[in-house]
């Protein structure tokens, strides 16, 4: 009984995020569905692209796999902005996305944080399994791109078996970031771009690219697009040198 009135307010809490997406989808010309940690960065380029072409960008934000899932459920995107392949590759192989639109258009890096009064010092990836250090706040590792890249670097150094009893999992990058900020856990783990614009977290450690996960951020065409024509020009323009002046000042690196 309890399982079947928690599976009716999840299809409820669905259906009503979906019918918010539509009306949002509605009031834009063009609806992106962007990995959290493009907010900033893709908030700056759409306020210029309506500058420039009289339209209109709406975007939303959330972690890659809940997006994912949501145009799989229906909801009315016209692109796809995925932080990690892995969830393009699960709307591709379901036939959601246009073909011969997909392109990796950029590259971040993984950053250790902690609160920026914090005295905590980390000289090496070990010190996360050090007694001070009680809490690590990652995007859900399970499914969210930031916390998949997390654990594979944590198991690629033989590092996550020590500090997964210490993993606090948020619902994407942001939260993992605000969880710092707040002083409510000792570090995270989130991208160099997030790192970069918090005011209340310092870095402690920065990943070695040698070392760390090749971070790739898909975009494409989502098949089912009502605004096919004018989303490709977007596509395009996010593909442009304007575009990628505003992404590498944001910390992020271009794929070319």
């Amino acid at each position: 009984m309890i399982m079947k009135m928690k599976q009716c307010l999840q299809t409820i809490a669905t259906i009503t995020c979906l019918l918010v997406i539509a009306a949002s989808a509605r009031a834009a010309d063009i609806t992106v569905f962007a990995a959290a940690s493009l907010t900033d960065s893709l908030k700056e380029i759409g306020a210029d692209y309506q500058k420039q072409t009289g339209l209109t960008v709406g975007f939303y934000f959330e972690a890659s796999s809940v997006l994912a899932r949501q145009i799989q459920e229906g909801a009315p995107a016209d692109i796809f902005f995925s932080a990690d392949e892995a969830q393009m590759d699960r709307l591709a192989k379901a036939d959601l996305i246009e073909p011969g639109t997909r392109r990796d258009l950029l590259g971040n890096t993984l950053v250790v944080v902690a609160p920026r009064d914090s005295r905590l010092r980390l000289f090496s990836p070990n010190d996360l399994a050090r007694a001070e250090v009680k809490q690590i706040a990652l995007a859900d590792p399970k499914a969210v791109p930031a916390g998949v890249y997390a654990k594979k670097w944590l198991e690629k150094i033989q590092l996550w078996d020590a500090v997964a009893p210490k993993v606090v999992p948020e619902e994407n990058v942001r939260a993992a970031l605000a969880a710092v900020a707040s002083g409510n856990v000792e570090v995270g783990i989130v991208y160099k771009t997030d790192a970069a614009i918090a005011k209340n977290v310092k870095v402690a450690y920065e990943v070695p690219p040698a070392t760390g996960p090749d971070i790739r951020y898909p975009v494409a065409l989502v098949k089912a697009s009502d605004h096919a024509k004018t989303a490709k020009k977007f596509l395009e323009f996010l593909d442009s040198d304007q575009a990628a002046r505003i992404f590498e000042r944001f910390g992020f690196r271009i794929i070319r």
